[in-house]
């Protein structure tokens, strides 16, 4: 099956002054040397604790980061789902802005971005005519996350960047985003880069697993071969550091 993600070799470096006036900042590598790959149809879960390298791997493979060294390369369009939906959409704009701006800046007709908008509205499970003129205070965490995933899939992208999408929000929420997702790539043939450091939503997600310490890939596997039969020591230690959750 042909590869949606080519990512070879990336690396990715951050400098850190320990002074205004120090002229030798120290290098921190975020990313170091590292590639995957994530098939059609398929989700690639990238887990690891806060400070790893995830975050900069997902915006490398979205544009907003350049890498170092190493390439990306992408068969058809990307989208970004963030973790944070308060701070990712524009109070000032109503959700049928929010969701229909980037049809608007590719000058695709207005009457056909009325009718995209709804139908991603719905699609996520949400009102289209009772949410379109509203502003994203008026909805819940969970409400906002839908409205940031109908933004991210308005435009039919192959490729969808998930960076910790239900991190922020209770627990007795997280199910419905996640069976969401699962509903979404079925029904859109989405492939997903997913990013969480909770190895149980990675599981319930994922085909695919990468485990990530300090900038590198520790452990790549099958779903069934990580929680099955993990390998690497630092892999069995945040399972066993986890706690189970049911969806």
């Amino acid at each position: 099956m042909a590869s949606i993600v080519e990512a070879t070799n990336l690396t990715k470096c951050f400098y850190k002054r320990k002074g205004i006036f120090d002229p030798h900042p120290a290098a921190l590598k975020a990313v170091d040397g590292v590639s995957f790959s994530v098939e059609k149809g398929k989700t690639f879960g990238l887990v690891g604790e806060s400070g790893c390298g995830k975050s900069t791997i997902a915006r490398m493979v979205a544009g907003i980061l350049s890498p170092d060294s190493g390439t990306v390369r992408i068969q058809g369009d990307r989208d970004i789902v963030f973790q944070d939906p308060y701070t990712s959409l524009n109070p000032r704009m109503t959700v049928g802005a929010i969701v229909g701006e980037s049809l608007l800046i590719r000058k695709v007709p207005k009457v056909e971005v009325r009718r995209a908008v709804k139908e991603c509205l719905e699609l996520v499970r949400l009102d289209a005519n009772a949410s379109v003129m509203k502003y994203p205070h008026q909805f819940s965490g969970g409400e906002r996350q839908r409205i940031a995933i109908a933004r991210a899939v308005i435009r039919h992208p192959s490729l969808l960047i998930l960076d910790e999408p239900v991190s922020s929000l209770d627990v007795s929420i997280q199910a419905g985003i996640l069976n969401l997702l699962k509903d979404l790539q079925d029904e859109l043939g989405l492939t997903y880069l997913f990013i969480s450091h909770d190895l149980r939503v990675v599981e319930f997600m994922s085909s695919e697993v990468a485990v990530m310490k300090d900038g590198r890939f520790v452990e790549v596997a099958s779903r069934e071969e990580i929680y099955a039969s993990p390998k690497e020591p630092y892999t069995r230690a945040l399972l066993e550091a986890i706690p189970k959750i049911e969806f």
